[in-house]
């Protein structure tokens, strides 16, 4: 464990970078050298690594060996999730599901894992604003929870005819209703012989600056 000492004997620059680092990871983003450098006007990626080294050694920061978005803050990964943006959900009228994209690894966003119940498997981004009343903006990040079933009245991510939506569930005997939360879009019925399927249930939201 770090103490304030360790942080106050810190050279100007160095504290500079810890800062900056700090801010980045507890938004969940995890900087590469090559951005840390860009950041600083460093010359090359050696002076960033030089700088997260010392860091490293010093206690003031945590390294996955082998990974270019390595860094986390000491404790990190009892608090925090790993998850992948895999493509965008619409908030209105089904979008095509790019599932897939932000898949590598590096790519991942580091999260407080309390953000979410239950614990989500992947990320979306919300396209749309059929989901307003629920809190749900354009542009938001949606934690999704993989399932292929779903209670009614849980807010879920479906499938329809390959492309994806969220949406609140609604069974009855005879017919699944995919309800928006904004009074200006029309709810969705699932039609005899259409594809439908649930790809996940909604977990909670991040909503980047």
């Amino acid at each position: 464990m770090y103490t304030m000492d360790a942080i106050d004997h810190l050279p100007p620059q160095r504290a500079a970078v810890l800062a900056f680092l700090q801010r980045e990871l507890a938004a969940g983003r995890s900087p590469s050298l090559a951005e840390i450098a860009l950041a600083f006007g460093f010359a090359s990626r050696n002076a960033a690594q030089k700088h997260v080294q010392a860091l490293v050694a010093d206690g003031l920061l945590e390294q996955t060996t082998g990974r270019s978005r390595g860094l986390r803050l000491p404790g990190g990964p009892a608090d925090l999730l790993p998850l992948a943006v895999l493509g965008r959900v619409a908030a209105g009228q089904p979008i095509g599901a790019d599932i897939g994209l932000g898949a590598d690894p590096d790519d991942r966003l580091w999260l407080d894992r309390r953000l979410f119940s239950p614990t989500p498997d992947y990320l979306l981004k919300v396209q749309g604003d059929s989901m307003i009343d629920d809190g749900i903006l354009d542009g938001d990040l949606v934690g999704v929870q993989r399932s292929a079933d779903a209670r009614d009245g849980q807010t879920v991510i479906a499938r329809i005819d390959g492309e994806l939506t969220i949406k609140r569930l609604q069974r009855t005997t005879r017919r699944i209703h995919l309800l928006p939360r904004n009074p200006a879009h029309a709810p969705i019925e699932i039609e005899r012989g259409q594809e439908f399927a649930i790809e996940g249930v909604y977990c909670g939201l991040l909503r980047q600056g």
